[in-house]
This record gives C-alpha cells, sequence and structure tokens, in this order.
C-alpha cells in the first residue's frame, strides 16, 4: 500500500510542475463525461417528466383513436385524423352502456390563433363535453369550467390553459369575463384551468381553450371526433373497461379500425423510443471521450520521451520493469479521473440550474458510469506509454540526448 501511495503522490507532485498541460490534458475527458452525463439526465428528466403528465392527468383512464396507433407496447401510426374512421355521437352512447364506464369525453381538437385585442396566441381550441375536466383531471383556477347546460345550450363559452390566459392577459385572472376569438368564433372566457405543467416543445394542457363541442360546431359541423376519453369507475380495473369498449366498438368497426389503449401502453412505447434515442446520442457523445484518451496517450508519449533519462537512471538503480509501468499508469488513470470528476461537477452544476424548468437529473448508475469509463479510458491510453517506458533499455536511456 506504501509503494503506490508513493507513486500516487509522485504521480501529483509531476503535475503540480505543469498545471495547464494537467488541465489541458483532462479537458477532453471532461467534455467527455459532461456530454455523456448530461445527455443521459436529460433523458431521465424526460422519462420523469411524461411520468408526471401521465399521473397529473390520472391513470385510471381509457383513450380511443381511429386506426391502429398501438399494438403490443409499440406505435403503429395512423391514428387521430389519419384512421381510416372518425367517431361519432353513436359511439359515444354505446361506450357509456359498457359496464365499468364512468365518464365518456369525446373530443375534436383544431389548430387555431386566439386573439384577444391585438394580442395573438396559438393554441388548440379542444371541443367536448364537461366530463372532459374529469377525464383528464382538469379544474378551475379562475372563474368555472363549463356544465353539461352549457354543452346543451350550444353556449359560446371557453376555458383557457394558463399559458394561453397569462399571454394574452398578462394576469390570469383578468381573463375571466372577457372575449377571445378563435379565427372568425368569439367565446366568452368562464374560466382559467389550473397549471398543468410541461410543453417542452410538444404540446401542454396549459395551451388548450375547452369549449362545449356543441358551440364550436362551426369548426366541425358533421360532428365527428378524433378521440373519445373514457374515465373508468371505481371499483373496475382498467384492463377489464378497456377490453370491453373494444368489444362495443367491434359491433360496429373492425378491430384494426380504432385503437383503444390505457396510458401506461403509451408510456411504455415513448419509454423504449426514448431508451433508444438516448443510447444513440450517448454513443455519439462517447465519441469526444476516445478523443480525449488519444489526447492523454500523446502526452503520456511527451511525458516519457522527457524522462527517458530519469527512467534510465532508475532502472540501472534497481527500479523493475513493473515500477516504471505502474508509474506512467498511474499518472494516466489520475489524468482521466481528474477530468471525470471535474466533468461530473460542472454537469451538477449545469443541471441544477436546468431543474427549474425540466426535471433532469443525475442518478447513481451515471456517476458510476462516468468514473468507470475515465478510470477505463486512463488504463487503455495509458498502457501504451507506460510499457514503452518499461521497455527501455537503461544504458540507452542514460545516454540519450
Amino acid at each position: 500500500m506504501n509503494y503506490f501511495t508513493f507513486l500516487f503522490k509522485s504521480a501529483l507532485f509531476n503535475f503540480s510542475r505543469n498545471k495547464g498541460r494537467t488541465f489541458l490534458t483532462s479537458l477532453g475527458i471532461l467534455i467527455g463525461v459532461m456530454s455523456v452525463v448530461l445527455l443521459t439526465a436529460a433523458g431521465l428528466g424526460l422519462r420523469k417528466y411524461i411520468q408526471q403528465q401521465f399521473e397529473s392527468i390520472g391513470t385510471d383512464t381509457i383513450r380511443i383513436l381511429p386506426g391502429t396507433v398501438i399494438r403490443n407496447g409499440q406505435f403503429r401510426g395512423g391514428g387521430g385524423s389519419l384512421g381510416s374512421i372518425r367517431f361519432d355521437e353513436r359511439d359515444v352512447l354505446a361506450i357509456r352502456r359498457v359496464t365499468g364506464v364512468a365518464n365518456v369525453a369525446p373530443v375534436f381538437t383544431k389548430s387555431a390563433n386566439i386573439v384577444y385585442g391585438g394580442k395573438k396566441q396559438f393554441g388548440d381550441v379542444y371541443a367536448s363535453t364537461d366530463d372532459i375536466f374529469v377525464g383528464i383531471n382538469v379544474k378551475a383556477q379562475y372563474g368555472r369550467l363549463f356544465e353539461k347546460s352549457d354543452v346543451q345550450k350550444r353556449a359560446k363559452v371557453a376555458v383557457l390553459g394558463s399559458n394561453i390566459a397569462k399571454n394574452l392577459f398578462g394576469d390570469a385572472s383578468n381573463a375571466v369575463g372577457n372575449t377571445v376569438k378563435a379565427e372568425s368564433q368569439v367565446f366568452k372566457v368562464i374560466g382559467v384551468a389550473e397549471s398543468k405543467g410541461g410543453g417542452f416543445g410538444g404540446p401542454s394542457l396549459d395551451d388548450y381553450v375547452y369549449v362545449p363541442y356543441r358551440g364550436a360546431q362551426v369548426f366541425n359541423p358533421d360532428r365527428k371526433f378524433s378521440a373519445i376519453i373514457v374515465k373508468v369507475k371505481k371499483g373496475f380495473t382498467v384492463p377489464f373497461v378497456k377490453d370491453e369498449v373494444s368489444k362495443a366498438l367491434q359491433r360496429r368497426y373492425k378491430e384494426d379500425d380504432f385503437s383503444v389503449f390505457e396510458p401506461t401502453e403509451v408510456l411504455n412505447a415513448l419509454e423504449s423510443i426514448f431508451a433508444t434515442l438516448n443510447v444513440a446520442l450517448v454513443a455519439i457523445a462517447a465519441i469526444s471521450l476516445v478523443v480525449g484518451g488519444i489526447g492523454i496517450m500523446n502526452i503520456m508519449y511527451v511525458t516519457v520521451t522527457e524522462k527517458i533519462k530519469e527512467i534510465g537512471i532508475r532502472r540501472a538503480l534497481g527500479a523493475r520493469k513493473s515500477d516504471i509501468l505502474y508509474q506512467f499508469l498511474i499518472e494516466s488513470v489520475i489524468l482521466s479521473l481528474f477530468g471525470g470528476i471535474l466533468g461530473l461537477v460542472l454537469s451538477e452544476l449545469i443541471i441544477l440550474g436546468v431543474q427549474q424548468f425540466f426535471p433532469a437529473y443525475i442518478d447513481l448508475g451515471s456517476v458510476i458510469i462516468a468514473l468507470g469509463i475515465s478510470t477505463l479510458i486512463g488504463v487503455v491510453f495509458g498502457v501504451f506509454p507506460a510499457k514503452t517506458a518499461a521497455d527501455l533499455v537503461p544504458i540507452d536511456a542514460i545516454r540519450n540526448e
């Protein structure tokens, strides 16, 4: 143990004599470790964000879309408006009669510019019944949500998502009582929904404008729906109700004409996609680790060249080949670990700043992998110059000019 302690202290002393070169040599590893850790943290954060979104909406729901969207936990495409069918009120009534169904919310969506005064905000008009708020677990922050009577009266009322309300009115509470335009249609704002968070480049519930589907019939004159959201009654399992809903729809459609799935299936399918993508991105980022390793190898060769006489003298005084090998190998590993640890520290600082907007985080596995790779690179790329030093003939090394 004292022997390796001596080699460790000797390596630190050598590095302290040329701090600039030590840092620059470790810089490649630092950048590589940062790239790998940050990409892994982003993938973990994305998975956590998706889980939070599904939990906020509720796991006791079922989604129904036209076309074959998900089969055996994998996306198959052809959903939404691309499906061969569109649902109607007859389908809604059939699903309401299914055992275990608590609420049924048919949905029609249309992207539009939402206008108030001179301000304009792009969002999605989400036309449905009052059951939609139960189906996706949305509550009112200001004002109220529209009710069954609003749907029946074809009322031109709207509940704004929190992002829409803030962007158009500054303070979301100012939205209630005012009117907004969606294309040529005017809607009175009766409420603002509580923020559900999220978005990050994709659709967010906070960017929706919820309206009664009968009051928005100008957008959807034939009353066709692009999706149906079903809430499961307490005491019934989601898989049971899912199968019963499928059977009810198969009386009218073919099995491949529609998809009935629960949120966990979407979550699993998305996670498999993101896991594959994350592996590819980390593999690309790992290239910088290899480049950093080559940098360490080059510097170690330079160090060997600078210390040829010293190596010759040590060998002449009785140092073994293994002593020289260990000396340079430990220096290489320390350089790699220094870059790896510094990369981890900087990554953590960056992630702490990002966490205000996105739930990225570093797990223990990422730390172990980063430090393990750093050590491995130090060994792999340090062994060649270390062996070169150990194989020097003492008399030739001493004579070297």
